[in-house]
Parts: structure tokens; sequence; C-alpha cells
């Protein structure tokens, strides 16, 4: 079964970023987050959904 839920770490290993980067973003609401007591856990959805939004970004930009 696919994880659910990623911690910050292993969103910036996906995103080839730091994970001060990850919280940055989660910060800026750009990338959705829960909190599960006092951790701070990023669904694999919104990581696909932030990765397709960076494509369109770029290719409205060309």
């Amino acid at each position: 079964m696919e994880r659910l839920l990623l911690t910050a770490e292993e969103v910036a290993e996906a995103l080839n970023v730091g994970r001060t980067r990850v919280y940055s973003l989660i910060a800026s609401k750009q990338l959705t987050s829960v909190k599960i007591g006092h951790l701070r856990r990023i669904p694999g959805d919104a990581v696909r959904e932030y990765a397709r939004r960076l494509v369109e970004l770029e290719r409205e930009a060309c």
C-alpha cells in the first residue's frame, strides 16, 4: 500500500530540495500539510499537485 502521508524529509527528497524549502512551501500555503499531534505530514497527493502546478507555470512562461 502506498503511504498517504509523508514527512518533510521524504518530500524534500522527492522534489530534490532541502527540508527548509519544504517548510517554506508549507508556510506560504503552496504545499498542503496536516498536523497529527505535534507531527507535520504532507499528503502524497499534495506533492503531486504542487509538481503539476510547477510544470503548468513553466509551460505558460514559454
